[in-house]
Order: C-alpha cells, then sequence, then structure tokens
C-alpha cells in the first residue's frame, strides 16, 4: 500500500508543476495576482476597501506601485473611525460594525439597541449541539471543531437550504451570535475530565459580544479595559474586503447556490490554512524563539543579527520568513497594527510584560529595513505581528487564536455572502491546460 502511495505522490509532483514560461507566455494570473503583486479585479463589493498603495502610470503605459500608508474602510467609512468613535462614547462597538456591514449604514441608538439584543437571544446553543460538542474527542483541532458544528446548525434550521434573503438574513445573524459560544464550548469541552453539559457557561444575552465571550471562557467578569480592547479586535478582523482568501471561497461557494452553513464553513476553512490564518500563532513562536536566542533584548544589533538569520533561512523554522511582516496589499503601514502597537502598550503594562513588548517594538522597527534591504521591498508589520501579544495578555490559549479571528470575520464573510447572493452569478473562472496535446489511449497489458 504505501508504495502505491509513494507512486501516486511521485507521478503527481511530476506531472503538476508549472511551467514559468507558459505562465509568462500566456499572461497567467497565478494567484489572481498582476505581476505587480496586486490583485485582478474579478468583483464589485461595497462592503470593504483596503488601501495600500497608488498605481503609478508612466507615459509608456507601464506600472509602478507606490507605498502610501494603509487605510480599511468598512461599506465607506474608516475603521479607525469607527474604533475612534466608540472610544470617545464610551461603549462598545462590534456590535454597530455588523450592523454597517449588513445594511451599509450606521445604525440609530434605537436601532443599534435592537440589533444587540437580538444577537444576545440568539446566543444559546440548542441541547443537541451541545451533545454534539461534548461527544467529539478532546485532542480535536479547534478550527476543525468549529467547522464541525457549524456544519450541524442546519440540522436545527426549518428553511437550511433556503437562499431567500430574509432566510440568509436570519441564518447569518444566527450564526454570529452563536459562533462565540461555538467556540468556548468547544474549548471548555477540551479541559473537561469528564463530559457534564451543566459545567457549560452559559451566555449572558445582556453583555456586549466581547464581554460575554471573554466571561464564558473564565467564568469572571473581564475588566473593561480589557473587554473594550477585544471588542476592537473583533472590529479590526471583521473585514478585509472580497479578495482575501477566506471571504473570496465564502463568495464562490455562495455564487453556486450553497447553503448558508456550506458556504460559512468554506470560509472557515479556508482560514484555517497557515497562509490565511494563524499568523499570530506563528508571530508568538517566533518570538518565543527570539527571546530565548537573544540575550540582550535592548541590543538591536543582536536582535538585528538574528533577524538576518532568520532570513537565510538558518534559524527559527527555517521559512525564510519573519512573520507578521508584510502584507498582501498595505506597504507602508497596516492601520491596525498601529493602533495596536498603541494599546498593546498599555496592556503590556497592565500584564506585567512591557519589557516583552518592547523587544516587539524592537522588531517591528528593524525587520522591515532588513526585508528592504534583501528583498527591495517596502513592507510593514500587520496584525499579526501584536494581535497574538494581545490574546496572550488577556489570557486567551494559542489554539484559539484563529477561531476568534472566525468569531470576527464570520460578519464580513455573511455581508459578502448577501452580495454575492444578489448579484446572483456563478464564479467560474478559466484555467489554461498545461497539456501538450492529445494522447493516444494505451491497453493495460501494454503500458
Amino acid at each position: 500500500m504505501e508504495s502505491v502511495l509513494k507512486k501516486v505522490e511521485q507521478l503527481g509532483l511530476l506531472h503538476d508543476k508549472i511551467d514559468p514560461r507558459i505562465v509568462k507566455a500566456k499572461n497567467i494570473k497565478l494567484g489572481l495576482r498582476n505581476e505587480d503583486g496586486s490583485g485582478v479585479f474579478v468583483g464589485i463589493t461595497s462592503k470593504g476597501q483596503v488601501i495600500g498603495y497608488e498605481k503609478i502610470i508612466a507615459g509608456d503605459g507601464s506600472q509602478t506601485l507606490k507605498p502610501i500608508p494603509g487605510k480599511l474602510y468598512y461599506c465607506g467609512y474608516d475603521v479607525a473611525d469607527l474604533v475612534n468613535g466608540k472610544e470617545k462614547e464610551k461603549r462598545f462597538g462590534f456590535e454597530e460594525t455588523i450592523y454597517l456591514l449588513l445594511t451599509g449604514e450606521l445604525p440609530q441608538e434605537k436601532y443599534l439597541k435592537s440589533f444587540s439584543k437580538e444577537l444576545g437571544k440568539r446566543r444559546a446553543l440548542p441541547e443537541e449541539a451541545k451533545e454534539i460538542i461534548l461527544n467529539r474527542p478532546k485532542h480535536d483541532d479547534q478550527m476543525c471543531s468549529l467547522h464541525t458544528i457549524v456544519s450541524a446548525m442546519h440540522l436545527f434550521d426549518k428553511r437550511p437550504n433556503s437562499t431567500d434573503i430574509r432566510d440568509v438574513t436570519r441564518q447569518c445573524i444566527d450564526l454570529m451570535a452563536k459562533f462565540p459560544t461555538i467556540i468556548a464550548y468547544n474549548y471548555q469541552k477540551k479541559l473537561m475530565k469528564k463530559n457534564d453539559s451543566s459545567k457549560l457557561i452559559k451566555p449572558d444575552p445582556e453583555k456586549s459580544t466581547a464581554e460575554n465571550f471573554l466571561y464564558m471562557m473564565t467564568g469572571n467578569e473581564p475588566d473593561r479595559f480589557t473587554a473594550e480592547l477585544f471588542d476592537t479586535m473583533l472590529i479590526f478582523h471583521a473585514e478585509h474586503g472580497g479578495g482575501n482568501n477566506s471571504t473570496f471561497t465564502t463568495r464562490c461557494v455562495s455564487s453556486s447556490g450553497a447553503n448558508t452553513y456550506m458556504a460559512i464553513c468554506a470560509g472557515i476553512g479556508s482560514l484555517s490554512g497557515h497562509l490565511h490564518g494563524g499568523a499570530n500563532e506563528a508571530v508568538v513562536r517566533m518570538v518565543r524563539d527570539i527571546k530565548r536566542k537573544v540575550k540582550d533584548w535592548d541590543d538591536d544589533d543582536e536582535i538585528k543579527s538574528y533577524l538576518k538569520m532568520l532570513l537565510e533561512k538558518t534559524a527559527g523554522d527555517k521559512s525564510g520568513k519573519i512573520y507578521g511582516l508584510g502584507h498582501a496589499v498595505y506597504t507602508f503601514s497596516d492601520p491596525r497594527a498601529v493602533f495596536l502597537e498603541k494599546r498593546g502598550e498599555e496592556l503590556a503594562k497592565l500584564a506585567g510584560r512591557e519589557k516583552e513588548f518592547s523587544l516587539y517594538k524592537r522588531i517591528a522597527k528593524l525587520a522591515p529595513r532588513l526585508v528592504k534591504d534583501k528583498k527591495g521591498k517596502v513592507v510593514c508589520t500587520n496584525v499579526d505581528f501584536y494581535s497574538g501579544f494581545v490574546y496572550e495578555c488577556m489570557g486567551i490559549p494559542e489554539e484559539l487564536f484563529t477561531p476568534i479571528f472566525a468569531m470576527a470575520r464570520v460578519s464580513g464573510w455573511s455581508a459578502h455572502r448577501i452580495e454575492e447572493i444578489i448579484q446572483g452569478r456563478i464564479i467560474r473562472p478559466s484555467y489554461f491546460s498545461s497539456l501538450k496535446g492529445v494522447e493516444t489511449y494505451i491497453p493495460i497489458s501494454k503500458r
């Protein structure tokens, strides 16, 4: 059996390689990327806009990308304004962000209260769903568990396969409300010595999404600063345009007429990939390694020397990457990272981890210059660079970093799903064939 599997693997490696000459000759957009690294336009959305560069067109028609400070807009509103606005008014803002993404408008106070109340009352899971969670293996991966339970939620929907906008909106709001509960229960199950549904902490319908999740994780009331910062993290991760892999995946599956549960599960599957979700976990592991290998955290030269080793694939996981650095769109700065650097410092003081955060800041200062020198690219720290540290200070385990990403991003997936259904055309791009010609069939006895 092993020899057969090895044969299949070897033949796959032989036949599935792409000839770079064909890519260039046929102008194939691998990864739906242009030659300059920018994304290919494949659709229109009103939900999110990510800006990280300006296209400069020369007299001969050639284009170059000019790095600029990053901007992120939700339905036309700068995400920085959404965060600053809720902080100024001393309230939570994730529910407002969900409403904005679904409707395209900021809610009046009465509608926000009503919407928040609707989310709150939908948080509880059916008893049968709890049983499914409790009967999962303890060692199960948290993203796989989330995928399983979300898929199972169709069992409790009287119209699970409907693509009527009224039903889809209801389903999406229901899932957005239940994601925090599912994630908290999946983790609580892992910690249980014996299955006991009475030990599952009940969601509080009166709390904000951020407060409720932190409460469900420990059974203790979170302090206001931590809850507000977690709320901000949810806002920052809620949406990022239609081209990010998980949102595009959700749109692709939605365009086929698949039901809400299948489409959202597709987004979860995409986010579980290490090239999309999980980058903040990689940052935490990288910095953990740096803390062990670098003796003086205040010595820029020693830190720089180790970062060079990372780029040269002689240290860390030998991938050649400095995690938390660079982005498909952002060049000069990621607006989310800019904010988290400020708030992260405050949180580090509360957690007694100022020295460690100072190391993060030194890496953030030194690493982009090293990448520029080595590759000639302008890169910046992204939201993942600081988010893992922030979650650690909040006492959130590493294996929940990506599920929390999904907990926030399901609002963006939902908004894009509804938009895709309304647009109503299946996504169906073309692939150029790499085959050299028509083969003559060979009888099995002569192969």
